[in-house]
C-alpha cells in the first residue's frame, strides 16, 4: 500500500479552502472531499459512542459492581485517553478514511492493517418504534430507517456532518439535563444520596470494579470513529481539536451520567426492567418520562447506525482503494460519497434483520459479539502502530506534530496491556466472547491470505 510520506516532509497545501490539508493526503483516497469541521468530527465519533450501551446497558455494569461502578467508568476513561490520543497523533500524521487501517500497515504489516476494518442499531430502533406504534411489523420501520441513512449518506459529507452533529447533540443534551437534574436532586437534599446506603460504596467487593471494566470500556466503543473522519476534515488542526473534544465530550457525559445514576438510584435496583435513566426520570415525576426517554433512546440507535453507516463506507471504499476490497467500492459519486460501499454497508443492516428474525438467538449475540471484538481490534492495532510511530520519530519530529499525547510512548504502552488484559478476562469470563472473538479472526486471517494470493497472481 504506497502511501505518501509524513506531513513534515511535506509543503503541500491545496488551493481551496473547502479543501485545505495541510498534512498528508493519501492518493488512493483521492476524490474525497475536505469539508468536515471539528465540531461535526467530534459528533460523529460522539454519536458512534453514546448509544443504548449507556442509555440501557448502564445496569448490568451497576448491578456488578454497584457504587464501585464509577471507579469502573474511571479507568475506563483512561483507557479511552490513551487510545484517542494515540490517534489523534497517527490521524493527524496520516489523515486517512482508512485510518487505523492505514496505521496498522504502516506501522506494523499488512495482516493488522487488514483486520483492522450496524445492523442491530436498525433492530433496536424498530424495536423502540414499537412502543408508540405496537402494530406495524418491524420490518417496516428497518427498511424505512435504513432508507433514510442510505440516502442522507449519499450527500455530500458537509451535509452529512451538520445534520449527524445535530443528530449526536440530542443525546448529548439529554445526558447533561439528567447529570444538572441528578446533581439538583442531591444538593437540594430532594433525595438522599446512595453512594454509601445500600451496603457502602463496595458492596460486592473491592474487586467488583474490576468484574465491571469491561461493560464499560465497551461502552467507549466508538471513539475510533474520529480516526475515520480525518480523511474528510478540513485540516490537520481540525483533527487534533476533534480527538481532544471527543475524549472531554465522552469522559464528562460517561463519568458525569454514572456518578449520578448511583448516587440517586439504589444499585439494586438497576435493572428491573426499564432504563436506569427512566427510573431516576420516574422518581421525580417528570410527565411523560418514559415517552421521552424512549426518543432519547431511539434517537441514540438512528445516530450510531447513522455513524456506523459513514465509517464502514468509508473503510470499505478505503479498502477498494488500496487493493484489499472490489474496486468498484471504490467509487465516488460526483458530491464525494462512495455510493457502492455504501450500498454495501446498508446491506448489512438486512442481514442483521434476517439472522435476528430466523437464526437462533445464540448465533445473533455472537455476531455482536465479535462485532464488539472487531472495535477492540481497531484500538489494538492503533495503540501498538503508535509505539513505533514515536520510536521512528525524532524529537525534532514529534515537536513538529499538529497534536502531541501528552502521555507518549509509556501511554499507549499502558493502554495496551491494560486493552490486551480487558479482553483476555473477557474471554475467559464469556465462552460466547471466546468463539466469537477468535472465529472472526480466523475468517479474516483466512480472507487476507485468499485476496493476498489473488492480488500477487495478478501482479
Amino acid at each position: 500500500m504506497a502511501v505518501s510520506p509524513p506531513f513534515w516532509y511535506t509543503s503541500e497545501v491545496h488551493s481551496t479552502p473547502e479543501t485545505e490539508h495541510a498534512g498528508e493526503a493519501r492518493s488512493e483516497e483521492k476524490g474525497l472531499r475536505h469539508q468536515l469541521t471539528a465540531g461535526q468530527m467530534t459528533m460523529v465519533a460522539v454519536g458512534g459512542s453514546i448509544g443504548t450501551g449507556l442509555l440501557l446497558g448502564s445496569a448490568a455494569a451497576i448491578e456488578i459492581a454497584g457504587p464501585a461502578v464509577i471507579l469502573s467508568f474511571v479507568l475506563a476513561a483512561f483507557i479511552n485517553l490513551t487510545v484517542t490520543m494515540a490517534l489523534g497523533e497517527l490521524a493527524c500524521a496520516h489523515p486517512a478514511a482508512g485510518s487505523f487501517g492505514v496505521y496498522g500497515d504502516l506501522y506494523l504489516n499488512t495482516w493488522f492493517g487488514f483486520v483492522s476494518p450496524i445492523g442491530a442499531e436498525m433492530v433496536a430502533s424498530a424495536t423502540y418504534m414499537a412502543y408508540w406504534y405496537p402494530r406495524v411489523p418491524a420490518f417496516v420501520w428497518v427498511v424505512a430507517f435504513s432508507l433514510v441513512l442510505f440516502l442522507l449518506n449519499l450527500r455530500s459529507v458537509g451535509d452529512y456532518g451538520r445534520f449527524e452533529y445535530w443528530f449526536a447533540m440530542i443525546k448529548v443534551v439529554t445526558i447533561a439535563a439528567f447529570v444538572l437534574l441528578g446533581a439538583g436532586l442531591l444538593l437540594s437534599g430532594r433525595v438522599p444520596q446512595q453512594f454509601t446506603a445500600q451496603g457502602g460504596f463496595f458492596p460486592k467487593g473491592a474487586l467488583a470494579a474490576l468484574m465491571a471494566m469491561t461493560f464499560a470500556v465497551y461502552t467507549f466503543g466508538g471513539v475510533e470513529f474520529v480516526a475515520v473522519t480525518s480523511g474528510e476534515s478540513r485540516s490537520n488542526l481540525e483533527v487534533g481539536k476533534a480527538v481532544r473534544m471527543t475524549f472531554f465530550t465522552l469522559a464528562s457525559v460517561y463519568l458525569g451520567a454514572i456518578v449520578m445514576l448511583v448516587g440517586v438510584m439504589p444499585w439494586n435496583r438497576a435493572g428491573v426492567g426499564e432504563s436506569p435513566f427512566v427510573t431516576v426520570f420516574r422518581s421525580v415525576n417528570i410527565p411523560g418520562a418514559s415517552t421521552l426517554m424512549n426518543f432519547v433512546v431511539l434517537t441514540a440507535a438512528l445516530s450510531g447506525g447513522n455513524a456506523a453507516l459513514y465509517v464502514s463506507s468509508r473503510m470499505l471504499f478505503s479498502l477498494a482503494r488500496s487493493g484489499w476490497a472490489p474496486s468498484r467500492l471504490g467509487k465516488l459519486n460526483s458530491v464525494g460519497s462512495p455510493r457502492l460501499a455504501l450500498l454495501v454497508s446498508s446491506f448489512g443492516i438486512v442481514v442483521a434483520l434476517v439472522l435476528e428474525k430466523w437464526v437462533p438467538g445464540d448465533a445473533f449475540v455472537y455476531i455482536l459479539r465479535a462485532a464488539f471484538f472487531g472495535m477492540i481490534i481497531s484500538w489494538l492495532v492503533s495503540l501498538a502502530a503508535h509505539i513505533v510511530f514515536r520510536r521512528r520519530l525524532t524529537p525534532e519530529q514529534i515537536s513538529a506534530l499538529p497534536m502531541r499525547s501528552p502521555l507518549g510512548t509509556w501511554g499507549s504502552i499502558l493502554g495496551l496491556s491494560i486493552v490486551t488484559a480487558t479482553v483476555l478476562k473477557g474471554w475467559y469470563d464469556s465462552r460466547v466472547n471466546l468463539f466469537s472473538g477468535l472465529t472472526y479472526l480466523v475468517v479474516l486471517t483466512i480472507s487476507y491470505y485468499v485476496i493476498k494470493s489473488g492480488r500477487n497472481a495478478a501482479g
